[in-house]
Formats: C-alpha cells, sequence, structure tokens
C-alpha cells in the first residue's frame, strides 16, 4: 500500500454487515477511484454468512481483540475513517477509546444498539456517526407484518416526503413513481411509466400513514381473550404425569376396598360412600363387633388414607408450581385471533416489537432464551413472551398462529426460522409470513419453492448509510421495496464530471435512477425542473436510485481519476 494515496477506511466486524459496507465501499471505489478498504476479522467465522473476507479487492486483517496493536496492523494511522460494526456495545466503546490513541483524527462510525451508550459516544468522539441498523429495518419488517409499504418518512429541502400507496394519498400529493407491485412475482422499481407504479413518494399533509391506518383497523376487530381458554390450558399443566397417576392409581383402589367393605357391612351403595369416604379420611368408627371380613377393610381404608392425603397435597403444590412456571414462561396463554407473533427478540426483533405495541397491535413474542435482550421490555409493556423452541408446532400453537394476523420471524438461526415459517404455513396456508433469512441466494430460493414472503436483510438495507457515514456523504433515507432497497440521495456535481454542460434529462434512467430535485448554489431546491435546464458545475442533484444506479450516476458526476500509481497488487490473504 506504499505511494497509495487513496483515502483508506478500516472496517471491523465479522457479519452480513460489514460485508455489506464492505461491498457499498467498493461500488464507491469503482465510481471514483480513491478508496481502499481493510476489513479487520477474527481468525475464524463466527457466522455461516458473509462476513467481507472473501471480496476481491480488500485488505484483510485478523485480530481476536480490537486493541491499538490490531489497529496498528490495519494501517488505522492515517486512515480517512473507521467503522466498528461488531454487535457488543461495550466492545464497540472499547474499541473507539483504542483506535483514539492511534489516530486522534478520523470519521468514526459506530454500530450500536444501547441509546444510553450511543449519547455518551457522541458526547466523547463529537465527529461521530452512532447507527442502529435494527432501528433502520425495523419499519420495514413492521410494515412487511401489517400488509403495508414500509413507513419510510424523511425530510429534505423544506419537504417532508413518505412512501405510501397510491390509492391512500392524493393526486396532488404525489412526487413520483416509486414501483409497480401489482405482480408479486416480478416487483418492478422506478419504472419508465411513473402513472404505472402503486407505490408512491408523497409529500405529508397531515395524513396518517398506510402503517399505522392498517394497525388501527387491526386494533379494532381484534378479537377479546377468553378466560375459560386460560382455565382449560392450565389445568393441562397443573401436575406432573406421575403425580396425576398416583393419585388416580389410589383413587381407585379405594372405591374397590370401599366396594368390597359394604358387601362386608350389607349396606346400600349410599351408605357404602359414605362409610368409605369417612373410613378413608378421618379413620373413625372403630367397632370389634364388626364381622371380620369389615374390620380388614376398614383397616386397608385407613392404611389407604394415609397414602392418600400426602398425595393430594403434593399434588396441589405441584399444580402450583407448575401453574406459576407455565405462565411465567408463557405456555398458559389464551387463545387470539388477529394479533402478531414475534420469533426471536434480539436486537431487530426488540424493535419490531416495540413499534407494534406503540401502534396498539396486540404482539406474542417466541424466544427460546428467557433472558433474551428484548425479555425484559416485553414483560414492561406487557407483551406475553413464550420461551420455547419456534421450530416446533406446540410452541407455535400455543402462541395462536393459526388465528394471528402475521408471523414475522427474525430469530438469527435460519434453521430455526424456516421450521417455524412452514410449521405456520402448515397450520393456515393464507397467513402472511415474513421471514429473515441471511443467505440471499438461500432466500431467494425458499421464496420460490415454498412461496413465502422473504424479508430483506437488515445488513443490506442499513449498509448505504453507514458507507454514506464513512464518506460524510449524506444518505436521505433508505427506501425498502420487496427485497429492493432504494436509496434517496444529494449528489454534487463536479467540475469537468460528465453531467457538467448536459441536460437534467441525462440524469433519469429508468429503473436505476429518477431525479427529485435540482438546486443551484445559494438557491432553493426546485422540485418540478425543467428537463431541459443545463446542469452546471456545484449544482446539487437529488435522487432516487437503486445501488446500481447511484455507482453509476457518482461516476457521471466524478471527474475521471488519475491513473493509480503502479505497485504490488492488493494482498488478500489474511495478515497475522
Amino acid at each position: 500500500m506504499n505511494g497509495d494515496e487513496r483515502p483508506h477506511f478500516v472496517v471491523c466486524g465479522s457479519d452480513p454487515l460489514a460485508y455489506w459496507v464492505v461491498r457499498s465501499l467498493l461500488a464507491t471505489d469503482s465510481a471514483d477511484g480513491r478508496v481502499r478498504v481493510t476489513l479487520v476479522v477474527p481468525a475464524r467465522r463466527r457466522s455461516e454468512g458473509p462476513d467481507g473476507r472473501d471480496v476481491p479487492g480488500v485488505r484483510v486483517v485478523t485480530a481476536e481483540r480490537l486493541d491499538e496493536a490490531a489497529f496498528r496492523r490495519a494501517g488505522l494511522a492515517g486512515a480517512a475513517g473507521l467503522a466498528l460494526l461488531n454487535q457488543d456495545d461495550v466492545g464497540n466503546m472499547h474499541a473507539a477509546l483504542c483506535a483514539q490513541e492511534v489516530e486522534s483524527r478520523l470519521r468514526l462510525v459506530v454500530r450500536m444498539f444501547n441509546t444510553n451508550l450511543a449519547d455518551g459516544l457522541r458526547q466523547l468522539f463529537p465527529d461521530s456517526a452512532v447507527l442502529s441498523d435494527a432501528s433502520m429495518a425495523a419499519p420495514a419488517f413492521v410494515a412487511a407484518a401489517l400488509g403495508e409499504v414500509a413507513p419510510t418518512h424523511f425530510r429534505h429541502a423544506g419537504r417532508t416526503l413518505y412512501v405510501a400507496r397510491r390509492d391512500d394519498v392524493r393526486p396532488q400529493d404525489v412526487v413520483c413513481g416509486l414501483a409497480v407491485t401489482t405482480d408479486p412475482d416480478l416487483v418492478r422499481v422506478l419504472p419508465a411509466d411513473e402513472a404505472a407504479a402503486d407505490v408512491v413518494l408523497a409529500e405529508a399533509t397531515g395524513r396518517p400513514a398506510g402503517t399505522e391506518v392498517a394497525a388501527r383497523r387491526l386494533v379494532r376487530a381484534r378479537r377479546r381473550r377468553q378466560p375459560a381458554a386460560v382455565l382449560l390450558r392450565a389445568v393441562r399443566h397443573f401436575a406432573t404425569r406421575k403425580i396425576g397417576i398416583a393419585v388416580l392409581a389410589l383413587l381407585g383402589v379405594i372405591a374397590v376396598l370401599g366396594w368390597l367393605n359394604a358387601r362386608a357391612a350389607d349396606v346400600s351403595w349410599s351408605e357404602a360412600v359414605y362409610l368409605t369416604l369417612v373410613t378413608t379420611l378421618t379413620g373413625q368408627d372403630p367397632d370389634v363387633n364388626k364381622p371380620v371380613a369389615a374390620q380388614v377393610m376398614q383397616v386397608v381404608l385407613n392404611l389407604a388414607g394415609l397414602a392418600l392425603i400426602p398425595l393430594i397435597t403434593a399434588a396441589v403444590v405441584d399444580g402450583v408450581v407448575n401453574a406459576r412456571l407455565a405462565l411465567h414462561a408463557g405456555r398458559v396463554q389464551p387463545d387470539r385471533s388477529g394479533h402478531v407473533v414475534l420469533v426471536g427478540l434480539g436486537n431487530i426483533g426488540t424493535r419490531v416489537m416495540a413499534q407494534l405495541h406503540d401502534f396498539g397491535v396486540e404482539v406474542v413474542a417466541i424466544d427460546k432464551n428467557a433472558d433474551a435482550r428484548g425479555a425484559a421490555l416485553a414483560h414492561r409493556l406487557g407483551v406475553p413472551l413464550i420461551v420455547g423452541d419456534a421450530g416446533r408446532e406446540e410452541t407455535l400453537r400455543s402462541a395462536s398462529v393459526d388465528t394471528c394476523q402475521a408471523l414475522v420471524v427474525v430469530s438469527t438461526d435460519d434453521g430455526t426460522n424456516l421450521r417455524a415459517a412452514l410449521i405456520a404455513r402448515s397450520l393456515d396456508p393464507d397467513l402472511r409470513v415474513v421471514l429473515r433469512l441471511f443467505d440471499g441466494d438461500f432466500a431467494e430460493r425458499i421464496q420460490q419453492a415454498f412461496g413465502i414472503g422473504i424479508s430483506r436483510s437488515v445488513s443490506y438495507l442499513a449498509a448505504p448509510s453507514f458507507a454514506a457515514a464513512l464518506l460524510d456523504r449524506a444518505v436521505v433515507a433508505t427506501i425498502p421495496v420487496d427485497r429492493h432497497a432504494l436509496l434517496v440521495t444529494e449528489v454534487p456535481v463536479v467540475a469537468g464530471s460528465p453531467l457538467d454542460g448536459r441536460p437534467l434529462s441525462a440524469v433519469a434512467r429508468p429503473g436505476e435512477v429518477r431525479l427529485l430535485a435540482y438546486t443551484r448554489p445559494n438557491q432553493k431546491a426546485d422540485w418540478t425542473a425543467d428537463p431541459r435546464m443545463v446542469i452546471q458545475a456545484g449544482d446539487r442533484l437529488t435522487v432516487v436510485a437503486r445501488r446500481a444506479g447511484l455507482t453509476a450516476l457518482l461516476r457521471e458526476t466524478t471527474p475521471a481519476p488519475p491513473p493509480a500509481p503502479a505497485g504490488p497488487p492488493a494482498a488478500r490473504r489474511p495478515e497475522e
């Protein structure tokens, strides 16, 4: 890397987010030729998904601990930016402090879930961007669960814009068409014919977004809980099977002995029941003048009574304990209808649960770990938490998945996620399933084979914002549409670039880029600019684009880079 004057960025992470951030940076690299990337990863992979170490053109450094020595080996001194993308909030903060000792002047981008730690990090490092991929992606999962488009809101150039269905907004509020989603198997984004788009970008005028409307409708239609169902389920969890069998067997013995005692005493059946109960439970009424057979039956019944009382006590105590444990673990749940079942209370699941709760939607959560990240929040919000394996039918049935509005599966285990989705579909073939799978190719195949709606990757949605923060470029918003991610970005036009001197009509590319606003220096943004206007250096273009379209646009707005200096090829092999 000696003699290479391109800005250097160091990325620390070993999961799909690091992979997509590296890919985004390299896409920028191909656009302007002035970026080089070093990836710091542990020696062994920590997940089955991609983590960036196999991406061509990336220098890889292995380090089990992000300390000063690791940062020096990664060449952090003199670097333009550092991205800390591990899922450990405290570990990222410690790494940031260590990085400051190596290079005090660099752009710092940190992935963080805890808002309190995020605020503290911003105070320590004013020139930093603290982002949460879970917060960015959660609205897309919430919208998919409610059958609506993602509730993306953003403000730019004095206007508040949001994504909506064309039927839900007034024609005069539509800014541009985003996608045609009428055919679920062929979603077309940024179509040439904007009038055909049923998903649009609109200006907010005080009307509620589609997701909020859907949530209100769902809340009104929700069926009340049934106390009788709770009681029946509690009875099934009341006592262990062994104690129940022992009690039933002893009662059978007592019944037989009572019948024999009645035969010996020559009394009616009602008198026999009375004598059996009194003799068993109290042991009274001794009579030496009774026949020998009756005296024997009485003694045996007294002995049976001595065994019955402890068994009844054990059954009651065991039942109370089991009922409390079942309630605590969420196994005893009322039958519900119209709710949302959420599997996985990690980073993204916690955000999804909180947003659904804020909308007033009833949620039932499932996680195999009672101490999951979102468990405390679930208890605080009153969201039932079922502790169990979502890949088992009885666990899903306990959450009434066969009558729910939607199943949102966002755990970190692809196998469990897929089993839960397939079992839920077998219980209700028409159920809306929002499934998170880390392997993109696997997700596409599952979608084609089973017709299950696959949600886009959390990392794929969040990566452009992390990469833009590293490059000190503003991604105004990320708009998820089906499995596509559209980026709203403001791009400056540099003197000598291919677009300098060309008309505005040259910016738009159907399916790739659409122009939203045009801003001249020291002037307000023009949202209805004439396509014949000539672009000049210093102008700024606000566009909505796909990743490939944005990369191509960056090439058009930036002068061609000088030839790269000759030197040895970039190292691909991990460095110890």
